[in-house]
C-alpha cells in the first residue's frame, strides 16, 4: 500500500480532510466554501493516483471525505434551490448557482456522448438522484433535448418539492418534467419505459453500494436502453465514488471519458444487454449478469478544446 507521504496531493487532501471534519456543520458559509474550493482545486489537476492502492488509513479518510462532500453538495443545492424558488421565473436565474457553468459543460459533454452512441433522440429519460437542484435535467431539457420527457427520482420529498418549484412557472418544462419520491431500488417495471437512465454521482456513496444500484438497473431496464453514469479518475476519486467499467454487469460498456478541465466527473455510457444473455447460477435462482468489458487504456481529454476532436474509446470484448 502507498504511504500518504509519498504523494504531496494525498498529503494535502488529508490535511484538508482534517479541517473539514472539524467543521460544526457543512451548510454554505465562508469557511465551508473556502475549504471545499481548496479541496476541489487540489484534486482537479491530472495526477496518476490509484486510490485503490492507498493504505487502509487513507482509504478510510477517502470514504469519509466522499460522504462529507455529498452532504455539503446537498446542502449547497438546497440553499440555492430555495433562493431560485423565490423568483417569479426561477429558470431565468440558474446562473446564480456558483457551479452552473460546470453543469453547462458537463451536460454538453454527456449530450455529445449520448448522440455519438445512440441512433435516436430519447423520448423518456430517468435521472436517478436528481436532488433539490436538478441542473442536468434542466440544462438537457432546455438546451439539448427539447422534446424529451424527464422523470426525476429522489428519495427525499423535500428535495423534490424544491425542485418542482423551479419548473412550475414554465408550461413546457412543467409538462415534460416529473418528480418521483421513492427509493429507486423499489422501482421495477417502470424502468423499462426509459430510453436512457442517468445515475447521479452520489447515488451510492461507495463502490459496493453503487454496484447494487447498477445490478438493479440491469435487471429491470429495457434491453438496448442506455445507462449513463458518473465516476471519477485519479485524485478526483477523493471527491466522488469510482465505478470501473467491468463492474457494469448486464451492460455493454460503450465508452468512458475522463475530462481534464474543471468538469470533475468522468462519464461512462453503456447499453443494456439482451435479457437472454442472463444466465442462472447453480439453479438457485441467482443470476450472473454478463458485461462486455475489456481492460483497454482510456485516455483523458478536454472535450471543450475546439482544436481537438472528441476521442471516443469503445470498450469491446
Amino acid at each position: 500500500m502507498v504511504c500518504p507521504n509519498s504523494n504531496p496531493v494525498v498529503q494535502q487532501v488529508c490535511e484538508l480532510y482534517e479541517q473539514i471534519s472539524r467543521l460544526e456543520n457543512l451548510s454554505p458559509s465562508k469557511d465551508v466554501n473556502t475549504l471545499f474550493t481548496k479541496l476541489v482545486h487540489t484534486c482537479m489537476p491530472p495526477n496518476p493516483i490509484d486510490v485503490s492502492k492507498l493504505c487502509q488509513k487513507i482509504q478510510e479518510i477517502r470514504s469519509h471525505l466522499i460522504k462529507l462532500c455529498g452532504e455539503a453538495e446537498g446542502l449547497l443545492e438546497s440553499h440555492y434551490s430555495k433562493i431560485l424558488g423565490s423568483f417569479e421565473n426561477p429558470l431565468h436565474h440558474l446562473d446564480i448557482f456558483p457551479y452552473f457553468d460546470n453543469y453547462i459543460k458537463l451536460s454538453l459533454l454527456e449530450f455529445n456522448i449520448l448522440t455519438k452512441n445512440t441512433t435516436k433522440t430519447p423520448n423518456k429519460i430517468a435521472f436517478i438522484g436528481s436532488g433539490p437542484l436538478p441542473l442536468t435535467s434542466l440544462v438537457l431539457a432546455t438546451k439539448h433535448l427539447t422534446s424529451t420527457y424527464f422523470h426525476n427520482y429522489d428519495i427525499s420529498s423535500e428535495a423534490n418539492s424544491l425542485a418542482s418549484r423551479l419548473v412550475a412557472s414554465d408550461p413546457d418544462l412543467s409538462d415534460r418534467m416529473t418528480f418521483h419520491t421513492t427509493d429507486v431500488m423499489d422501482v421495477t417495471c417502470a424502468l423499462k419505459d426509459y430510453d436512457v437512465v442517468f445515475l447521479a454521482a452520489l447515488v451510492g456513496m461507495d463502490k459496493e453500494e453503487k454496484v447494487k444500484f447498477v445490478d438493479h438497473l440491469a435487471k429491470y431496464m429495457a434491453p438496448g436502453a442506455t445507462l449513463m453514469l458518473r465516476s471519477a479518475h485519479d485524485a478526483r476519486a477523493f471527491l466522488y465514488p469510482v465505478l470501473d467499467p467491468c463492474d457494469l454487469r448486464g451492460f455493454e460498456v460503450l465508452s468512458v471519458y475522463h475530462p481534464t478541465d474543471e468538469v470533475i466527473n468522468s462519464v461512462v455510457i453503456a447499453r443494456k444487454l439482451p435479457l437472454p444473455c442472463v444466465q442462472p447460477l447453480d439453479g438457485l435462482g441467482s443470476y450472473v449478469l454478463p458485461s462486455k468489458c475489456a481492460c483497454a487504456e482510456i485516455h483523458a481529454f478536454n472535450p471543450l478544446n475546439k482544436m481537438n476532436l472528441i476521442e471516443e474509446f469503445a470498450l469491446e470484448e
